[in-house]
C-alpha cells in the first residue's frame, strides 16, 4: 500500500513540475513575443509615416506598355489597371513549416507589412510544435536583412544575417511583389527578358543589389510558378548554401476586383531532394494601409 501511495505522489509531483514548466515557458514566449512585437510595431509605423505622405495615383495601360507581352496580360488578368499603385501592402497567412525534410510540420501564422517607395519587409510569424510556442521576425530595409527565431521565447534557435542574407531577402521581396502585389512590376528598378511567351526572366536591383528570377506563366495569364537561384537555405544562421528557390502557385482567390495568389509553396532544390518547408495560404491583404492594424 506505501509504495502505491508513493507512485501516486511521484506521478502528481512529476504532473506538477511539468505543469510549472509549461507556465514559464508560456510567460517567456509572452514576454518575448510582446518584445518583438514593438519592434514590429516601430517599424511598420515608420513606414506608414512615409506612405500617407505619398499622393494616390491610377494605374494606366501606358504604365504597363514597358513590359513584355505575358507580364501585361498577368497585371490585366490581376485587375490593377484603373487601380490605385500600391505604396504598401499588410498580408497575412497561416500554413505549416519545418526546418529539416525529416522535421514534422510546425503550424503557423504570419503578419507583415512590405512598403515599396524604400523597400522593406517587416514579417512577423508564430508557430507551435508540441504544445511549445516559436516566435520570430524578419526585417529588411535599406537592403539589410535579419531574421531571429526564439523557442519558448528563451533559447533563439535562428539568427541570421550578413550578405547572403541581404540577397535572398530581395529574392523575397521580389517574389511578394510578383505573387502578391503584381501591380508593383510596373517598377523601374526591374528589368525583363522575354525567353518565350510564357517565361520571362527578370532583374530586380535594390540598394546595389540585383537579383535575378525566372517567372512562368499559363495561357490565362496566371503567374504560376517562380524560381531564383539567389536565395540561401540556412538552418542555423552559420552556414549558407545556395539552391534554387521556387515558389509554384496552387491556386488564385477573386478580391475587392483583383485576382490574387491565395496558396503555394516555397521549396529548396537540393541536388538530392526538393525539400518544401512551407506551405502558405492567404488569410487577409489590404493595399495601401494608413494605420497599423
Amino acid at each position: 500500500m506505501q509504495l502505491g501511495i508513493e507512485s501516486k505522489q511521484g506521478s502528481w509531483m512529476i504532473g506538477l513540475k511539468h505543469f510549472i514548466v509549461m507556465i514559464v515557458l508560456w510567460i517567456a514566449s509572452f514576454s518575448c513575443s510582446q518584445s518583438m512585437r514593438k519592434i514590429y510595431k516601430r517599424e511598420v509605423k515608420a513606414g506608414l509615416s512615409r506612405t500617407n505622405l505619398i499622393k494616390s495615383q491610377i494605374i494606366s495601360e501606358s504604365d504597363l506598355q514597358h513590359l513584355p507581352p505575358i507580364v501585361r496580360k498577368y497585371l490585366t488578368y490581376a485587375g490593377v489597371i484603373g487601380k490605385e499603385k500600391v505604396v504598401n501592402v499588410r498580408i497575412k497567412f497561416s500554413g505549416r513549416i519545418r526546418f529539416k525534410p525529416s522535421n514534422s510540420w510546425m503550424t503557423f501564422t504570419s503578419e507583415q507589412y512590405n512598403f515599396f517607395d524604400h523597400p522593406t519587409r517587416i514579417f512577423r510569424i508564430k508557430s507551435n510544435k508540441m504544445g511549445i510556442p516559436a516566435t520570430g521576425i524578419h526585417l529588411y530595409k535599406n537592403g539589410i536583412a535579419t531574421m531571429t527565431i526564439k523557442i519558448a521565447g528563451l533559447f533563439k534557435v535562428v539568427d541570421v544575417k550578413g550578405p547572403e542574407m541581404n540577397q535572398g531577402e530581395t529574392v523575397t521581396l521580389f517574389n511578394d511583389m510578383c505573387l502578391m502585389v503584381p501591380a508593383t512590376l510596373i517598377n523601374k528598378n526591374i528589368q525583363w527578358e522575354p525567353i518565350d511567351s510564357l517565361t520571362v526572366k527578370a532583374k530586380y536591383t535594390n540598394e546595389n543589389i540585383t537579383i535575378n528570377a525566372t517567372l512562368f506563366f499559363n495561357e490565362k495569364g496566371e503567374l504560376i510558378n517562380f524560381i531564383s537561384n539567389n536565395r540561401f537555405e540556412s538552418q542555423e544562421g552559420n552556414t549558407f548554401k545556395n539552391y534554387p528557390w521556387s515558389t509554384p502557385v496552387k491556386e488564385y482567390t477573386y478580391y475587392l476586383g483583383r485576382r490574387i495568389v491565395s496558396s503555394a509553396s516555397t521549396i529548396f532544390h537540393r541536388p538530392e531532394i526538393d525539400f518544401t518547408y512551407g506551405e502558405f495560404v492567404l488569410k487577409e491583404i489590404e493595399y495601401n494601409c494608413k494605420t497599423l492594424r
